[in-house]
């Protein structure tokens, strides 16, 4: 099985390092929570949102940079998934260096064929070059995410697709946790 994966809150739980990095640029009345869920639809959704200037999303780029690897853990129990998989490859918006130093950070690079980068000029998602490129190469039998903008350019090209962490309408399977995969997932593959 080959699978195109999502990044952010797919094999990274980012979010939470997130949410904090942008819980110190606002007021202290504005739940971690209500910034949680807005980060989850997008950062330029959540920026919107909250009335960011240029100035506080510049800043709040800047430390979410700075912030080490170790903030940003994998998921329990993905690490099974990839070794499972034949190819991993990698669809995210964040820029290619920053998605380098985490997978070095944890030894993971060797898990993925290609990754395509916020950086490598594709348009955005739900935009589907970038899936159709890494499907064109790779023969993608899974596209997996936690959002709803994840899935989209999957469906668009005949791709099954699997939300992570959310119950939006629209996927072909749904995981709470990485240790359903083997259950839910891997039986329609056979």
């Amino acid at each position: 099985m080959n699978i195109l994966w999502d990044f952010d809150g797919t094999l990274f739980n980012t979010y939470p390092a997130f949410t904090e990095t942008m819980y110190k640029l606002l007021k202290p009345e504005i739940k971690k929570e209500r910034i949680f869920e807005q980060l989850k639809i997008s950062f330029s959704h959540a920026a919107d949102f909250f009335g960011l200037s240029e100035q506080e999303i510049a800043q709040f780029k800047q430390a979410e940079k700075a912030l080490s690897p170790g903030l940003k853990p994998p998921f329990p129990y993905v690490e099974e998934v990839l070794r499972f998989a034949s190819r991993n490859v990698i669809m995210t918006h964040k820029p290619r260096n920053e998605v380098a130093a985490i997978l070095s950070h944890y030894g993971w690079e060797h898990y993925f064929s290609e990754i395509v980068a916020g950086d490598d000029e594709f348009p955005r998602k739900p935009h589907p070059a970038s899936y159709e490129y890494l499907h064109k190469r790779h023969h993608i039998d899974l596209a997996i995410g936690d959002r709803e903008l994840d899935i989209l350019p999957a469906k668009m090209l005949g791709i099954k697709t699997c939300l992570f962490q959310n119950d939006s309408e629209g996927a072909d399977f749904y995981l709470i946790d990485y240790r359903q995969f083997s259950e839910k997932v891997v039986p329609a593959f056979k």
